[in-house]
């Protein structure tokens, strides 16, 4: 059975390509394989991990002489990382969330679809959906995302799925508002 792929952003763009997307699902009798794709960990703020020379009593820092490097406690990475781990949880709670809406405001577009839905963390979208036309039959995505250059015709994942996949592509553009 024939498969299309169709990223999603929660952009007037992608929107439009699931429309498409379903559309052409359904002409074709294909399953369409819906994907949001994000990479929590540059979402979050950078994990610090100090080198032996940033800490104190590790390494020579002349700048320490005469502290008591055993008075210095080490930083407590522990929490560092817990508040990481739930700020990447929610990310992917809210990706989940953000596929399952865009779902039900085209359901009727989706009607008599057969539809997967992927959510796929710790991956750049472009990467991601250039995998996934490995095995696909089309590739479908909208021309810009949620980035800030709006003068651009491409967004940096659009650009970069033309350029890379291993299927045909369609780029459908965002609807003009006014």
């Amino acid at each position: 059975m024939a498969r299309i792929v169709v990223g999603l952003d929660a952009s007037s763009g992608s929107k439009a390509a699931l429309a498409w997307a379903a559309g052409e699902a359904r002409l074709r009798q294909a399953v369409l394989q819906v994907v949001y794709a994000f990479h929590a960990r540059e979402l979050a703020a950078p994990e610090y991990v100090p080198t032996e020379h940033g800490l104190v009593g590790g390494g020579v820092n002349p700048a320490l002489d005469g502290y008591d490097a055993a008075a210095v406690a080490a930083p407590d990475m522990s929490a560092t990382l817990q508040d990481r781990t739930r700020y990447e949880e929610l990310a992917r709670n809210t990706a989940s969330e953000l596929l399952g809406s865009a779902l039900y405001e085209q359901r009727d577009a989706l009607d008599g679809v057969e539809v997967e839905r992927v959510v796929i963390d710790d991956r750049h979208p472009a990467e991601a959906l250039v995998e996934a036309s490995n095995d696909a039959d089309l590739l479908v995505v909208g021309s810009r995302g949620r980035g800030g250059f709006k003068q651009l015709l491409l967004g940096s994942v659009s650009h970069a799925v033309v350029q890379h996949a291993t299927c045909p592509v369609v780029v459908v553009p965002a609807r003009r508002e006014g």
